[in-house]
């Protein structure tokens, strides 16, 4: 129920934002003609009918799986979206694939770590989630494309190729994304580490002489488990949504850059498909995390055996 309700206030939010949008498709397309013709191809479009039958109107479609047309090829949205998926969906895996060990590292380093790296490592992921992700992409590029020569600069994938066959292409796009990914994820998390590692019944496990990694594994990453799935639906989220500069910057036919050419052509159908997915991602995995919050304090258990 909770999960309808955030997802219908999303698509609300997204009609809103794109209607908000200074012109539409209408003066993409018309260019320098008459303003009756103008208005003709509004009419042609329905971008003359008011909001909220607007709304309605995409979101009776978006229930039904019908999205639409793109307003300026005139082809359906959803097999738009369809082509362009499997390699933003490949592209945000292999950096969460990258992202989730190196930022469970980082926030066990940050909290637990040797005492004199702890506030370098702070430093280093504070830095890094701060960090732009363009300036992450021209690093990336200056320094294993230009200087070490490990991976093209550009990431085109031959037509018909599916990305998994090439690799070496989506290397520098998957650590654009995975790196910033991590640093962001990193500060988010290491609070709730920190709040685990404090409390009494991690601290009598660790007097009782019970190893580091036993007590990561029975005490803390339990608890830890659902703020986790929370963060790593937010990130997953953002990450097919996030892909637009990396797709941009590399030349990755994905849906990042889809959206892109689709809010600078004013082609909303397209806008408002893309970005209704990446609200369904984190929704659904907000609603993941929810279902593993019950069991995820060890306390629970031991509760459940005493009664």
């Amino acid at each position: 129920m909770r999960s309808g309700l955030l997802l219908a206030a999303a698509s609300a939010v997204i009609f809103l934002c794109t209607a908000a949008l200074p012109g539409d498709a209408a003066d993409v397309l018309g260019g320098r003609a008459a303003p009756e013709d103008v208005a003709r191809l509004r009419a042609e479009h329905g971008l003359d009918r008011a909001p909220h039958v607007r709304y309605l109107d995409w979101l009776s479609g978006m229930l039904t799986g019908e999205p639409g047309v793109s307003l300026i090829t005139g082809r359906p949205v959803a097999e738009l979206i369809a082509q362009r998926a499997p390699v933003t969906l490949f592209l945000a895996m292999a950096a969460l694939a990258v992202s989730v060990p190196l930022m469970a590292a980082l926030a066990w380093a940050a909290v637990r770590g040797p005492r004199r790296l702890r506030p370098v490592v702070n430093a280093v992921v504070v830095a890094g989630a701060a960090l732009p992700q363009a300036v992450v992409v021209a690093a990336l590029v200056a320094s294993l494309s230009a200087a070490w020569r490990l991976f093209p600069p550009v990431s085109m994938l031959p037509a018909g190729v599916p990305p998994w066959q090439r690799p070496d292409l989506l290397a520098l796009p998957v650590l654009s994304l995975a790196l910033p990914t991590a640093a962001y994820g990193t500060v988010l998390l290491r609070g709730a580490v920190a709040d685990v590692v404090a409390r009494p019944y991690v601290r009598d496990a660790e007097l009782r002489g019970l190893r580091p990694v036993t007590v990561l594994l029975r005490y803390v990453l339990p608890v830890v488990a659902a703020p986790a799935t929370r963060l790593l639906a937010v990130v997953l989220g953002g990450l097919v949504a996030g892909t637009a500069v990396a797709e941009t910057m590399f030349g990755v036919a994905g849906l990042g850059e889809l959206l892109v050419t689709a809010v600078a052509t004013r082609d909303v159908p397209v806008v408002q498909a893309v970005a209704l997915l990446a609200a369904a991602v984190v929704v659904a995995g907000m609603l993941a995390a929810d279902l593993v919050a019950p069991s995820a304090d060890p306390r629970t258990g031991l509760k459940a055996a005493g009664s």
